[in-house]
């Protein structure tokens, strides 16, 4: 999820790899198609404070069983044109946006680290680096605190993770099922909110 700077809110629509946006009178339309860019279905989505979306896909048929290959990650400007900003990442998941607007931190789920890159001034993406490694996680939906740590969902620990540039580990926090995203909220933006569930095959 995520929303333009008019308050309109976007969305994934993962199987048939688009972006949807809800508008005021409350239809949905479609706001950028990933079929292009997208080799596998697509997942999550960070979208910027001018409505550029950065969205992750597989890369491969993950439920048909194809051999994993790496992904392409997508931007979707605010006027839902679709372009590519950085290949080879190993399914491209989680994603935030530093506060200061600089930096957008991707979650590679196969490859175990987050990946960093500079916004520049035109929303592109550059200075690519390893944020952190994350051995034997699988880093999924995630969020970023006030001092710049990410929380993030394992998909293969049941757990939640909080980690720190260059890869510290502060906090570890068990969950009884799978869990797949997370996120602060609440009045002060200081309680940490879990999607939990028993698998992700569909028919689950």
């Amino acid at each position: 999820l995520g929303w333009l700077p008019d308050g309109r809110l976007l969305f994934v629509s993962m199987t048939d790899r688009r972006v949807m946006r809800r508008e005021p009178d409350g239809t949905i339309v479609e706001h950028a198609d990933l079929e292009g860019i997208a080799t596998g279905h697509c997942n999550d989505m960070v979208v910027g404070p001018l409505g550029n979306a950065y969205v992750g896909n597989f890369g491969f048929d993950f439920e048909g069983g194809e051999s994993p290959a790496s992904a392409t990650l997508a931007i979707v400007w605010a006027d839902g044109t679709v372009t590519a900003a950085a290949d080879d990442l190993l399914f491209p998941n989680g994603s935030v946006i530093t506060a200061d607007g600089s930096t957008l931190i991707v979650g590679e789920s196969m490859g175990a680290r987050y990946t960093a890159f500079t916004i520049t001034h035109d929303r592109g993406l550059t200075e690519r680096r390893v944020w952190a490694e994350v051995p034997g996680m699988a880093p999924d939906g995630c969020t970023i605190d006030a001092d710049g740590a990410i929380w993030f969902a394992d998909a293969l620990g049941k757990q939640i993770v909080r980690v720190l540039e260059g890869g510290e580990i502060t906090h570890q926090i068990p969950t009884p099922d799978n869990v797949y995203a997370c996120m602060l909220g609440g009045p002060d933006g200081r309680t940490l909110f879990a999607l939990t569930a028993a698998g992700v095959a569909p028919a689950s």
